[in-house]
């Protein structure tokens, strides 16, 4: 069985097993687990339940497996005859989550 989950405005087709890298959120310190309840389809085949906009009681549960930093993006501008070049480094900070289970 799969699940379709939204999260941060970006949509994630996830199955049990999966590891996933979320957008970073503010997360307590202690915290292990992540529930995502915003669960836009649900099953597999005939059996596939297409939320209005989402599953009513749907939820997906994920295990946090630490917070990463994604590759290293260059930002160039150049502008020709006049000696400018500006080149910038950015690293996209991601949570790493390991789905368990997908109820609903």
């Amino acid at each position: 069985m799969y699940a379709i989950v939204e999260d941060s405005g970006k949509q994630f087709m996830v199955r049990e097993g999966d590891t996933v890298f979320l957008d970073t959120r503010d997360l307590p310190e202690n915290a292990k687990t992540l529930t995502l309840e915003r669960v836009l389809m649900l099953g597999e085949g005939e059996k596939c339940r297409i939320g209005d906009p989402a599953v009513a009681g749907a939820k997906v549960t994920a295990k946090i497996d630490g917070e990463i930093k994604g590759p290293k993006l260059f930002i160039e501008k150049y502008t020709r005859r006049k000696g400018y070049h500006l080149r910038k480094g950015h690293r996209q900070k991601y949570v790493k989550v390991t789905i368990d289970k997908i109820t609903g």
